[in-house]
């Protein structure tokens, strides 16, 4: 069983769809934190991508705005600015307007990717950061240390976190700040010895801070639920084979029909790097998906599961996520039920 004190969150990319205006994925996104809502999920992520043909999200504080606007209740939060390529000023400056139209509901994920392809980093005038010290700044802002006074004055706190890999850990625990993990720190469909060890380095040097007193695990990884193992498998064969693409073409495709990807002819290559992303997910019927995540929660110790799943089929998403909710005491007890109230749940937000 699922530990009842573990929040559930989503983390939605704006995934671009194959026939579709890339418009379409934001005004998804929308509609989705509608229907997370609705359904009782604690908070909904937005990503930062920049110049990647597969994902529409590019501005978390816009679309977070965008979400604000038609949500009243579930937290919103960016999974996550990657602050090297920002002042740190005009972040803050973003996140305290977001208080203004959603108060006590923004969260400040912070991450340190670099740009997509050496254009985009140029593009994004990205040289050589700081990380510690541009969050230092940053929070610096927040709590009103910094020499410039932060405008608008935040209505409420603004809690910050960091996308974590090994240095990350070591910066969040400094500064006293929870981490949000995923990839090979989780160790699914592999050895999980160090991901633990990095985890449990993590709490030794915790700080308390004045935004967290304890160390605190946020894990992210693609999650995906059907009614039969088979169709499970279907949904995550869309992911799969665009980072398969990516990794044996050097571009992060829009998201193609399950149909389509099986009728192409793919390569030992790319199928082992198919077979690899799955691996790296958990995938199937809403017992074994509740089985590997009650294990992943509890030999991590997190917090919060931030499910990061998508697949082409709008409808079997919405599905997918109606069942993860109600693995958590949330809502809908089966995909098949969340298939036949998939129009009358739907928003007034269009996709199309």
């Amino acid at each position: 069983m699922i530990n009842a004190g573990v929040r559930l969150s989503l983390l939605d990319r704006s995934r671009t769809r194959a026939g579709e205006a890339e418009a379409a994925a934001l005004r998804g996104s929308v509609a989705r934190a509608v229907r997370a809502e609705r359904l009782g999920y604690d908070r909904f992520w937005v990503a930062e991508h920049h110049g990647v043909p597969g994902i529409a999200g590019a501005a978390p504080a816009v679309l977070l705005a965008a979400v604000a606007g038609a949500t009243t209740r579930i937290r919103l939060g960016s999974a996550g600015v990657m602050l090297p390529h920002h002042q740190p000023l005009v972040v803050a400056e973003q996140f305290a307007m977001l208080t203004a139209f959603a108060p006590g509901r923004v969260d400040l994920g912070l991450g340190r990717s670099p740009g997509f392809t050496a254009p985009v980093r140029r593009a994004l005038r990205q040289g050589d950061s700081d990380f510690a010290a541009d969050l230092a700044e940053l929070r610096g802002y927040f709590d009103g240390t910094a020499e410039v006074t932060l405008r608008p004055q935040p209505d409420g706190p603004v809690p910050l976190s960091v996308l974590a890999t090994g240095s990350g850990l070591r910066v969040a625990a400094e500064f006293g700040l929870p981490v949000i993990v995923g990839g090979p720190l989780l160790g699914v469909g592999g050895d999980p010895a160090p991901g633990l060890e990095a985890l449990a380095g993590y709490r030794r040097a915790f700080r308390p801070s004045a935004q967290q007193q304890e160390p605190r695990v946020a894990i992210s990884l693609d999650v995906l639920i059907a009614d039969t193992e088979a169709e499970a498998a279907e949904l995550a064969v869309p992911e799969a084979w665009a980072m398969a693409f990516a990794r044996t073409h050097g571009v992060f495709p829009s998201l193609e029909p399950a149909a389509a990807i099986r009728a192409v002819t793919r390569t030992a290559r790319q199928r082992q790097y198919m077979d690899e992303t799955v691996a790296a997910a958990i995938v199937g019927t809403p017992a074994r998906v509740e089985s590997r995540l009650a294990e992943l929660l509890d030999r991590t110790g997190a917090a919060e599961l931030v499910a990061a799943g998508s697949t082409f089929d709008r409808d079997a998403l919405e599905a997918s996520d109606a069942s993860l909710a109600a693995l958590f005491g949330r809502s809908y007890p089966s995909t098949a039920e969340a298939v036949r109230a998939t129009d009358s749940r739907r928003s007034a937000i269009r996709v199309d």
